[in-house]
């Protein structure tokens, strides 16, 4: 049966550089894919101060042409916090999805954005029924944490690897188009941007790893069952 994973990040660009072939992957397999970026508010964020609305939208249309839904919440950077109302705003989307498979950023973090959100999705993903006062919200089967790379996370330490080779030209093209707007200049895949150099190296470290050449790295929260061949 196809399911549906939500992927959970604090910044616009969290999921698409942390887990984007696990992604295409799940889209592969004909999933439904829904990402939701707990930050909204990029105008008081200097790289694109001036064009928040198109950095929205421009996320959103790249995710779309890929199959994916992305949503955003209307927090700024350094404006929201584990409280009840942003606990709130994370469990109605956990609830409106309805997520078989989620995935979160892992909790230890340079970025305090990052490590708010991952409590946040923590709590909403765990128990979206008790924060909402529902009955009947589910949560979801299965919860992995993904790390953002060594600039950011602390401690991380992955216990489920999943080759993303056959993905691995879509995911940097997606990343690639991303980034080219963020730093307002066309996209070149013959000059990669400091961001894609970085999701290589890691995806390559996670490949020699697991034996493959690219790979995606996550924490299963929980201990789940799985077929060995």
């Amino acid at each position: 049966m196809h399911k549906t994973v939500l992927a959970i990040g604090a910044h616009y660009d969290d999921c698409i550089f942390g887990i984007p072939g696990i992604l295409l992957q799940s889209l592969r397999r004909h999933d439904r894919v829904v990402i939701l970026n707990i930050i909204g508010n990029y105008d008081n964020w200097a790289p694109t101060k001036g064009r928040g609305k198109q950095l929205r939208d421009t996320s959103i249309r790249l995710a779309r042409e890929h199959g994916m839904e992305m949503r955003f919440l209307d927090y700024a950077s350094m404006q929201f916090d584990v409280n009840a109302e942003a606990r709130r705003a994370v469990a109605e989307v956990v609830a409106e999805v309805k997520p078989d498979v989620a995935f979160m950023l892992w909790d230890r973090d340079r970025h305090p954005d990052h490590e708010v959100a991952a409590m946040l999705s923590k709590m909403a993903l765990r128990q979206p029924g008790m924060i909402l006062g529902r009955d009947g919200v589910r949560a979801p089967g299965r919860i992995y944490a993904y790390d953002n790379g060594p600039g950011h996370t602390i401690g991380f330490e992955p216990n489920t690897f999943v080759d993303i080779t056959p993905e691995w030209p879509a995911a940097m093209e997606w990343l690639g188009r991303l980034m080219a707007f963020v730093r307002n200049r066309p996209f070149d895949p013959q000059s990669p941007d400091a961001a894609l150099m970085a999701k290589e190296t890691l995806a390559r470290y996670r490949g020699q790893a697991c034996g493959t050449k690219y790979a995606e790295a996550v924490w299963a929260t929980g201990a789940y069952p799985r077929e060995i061949p």
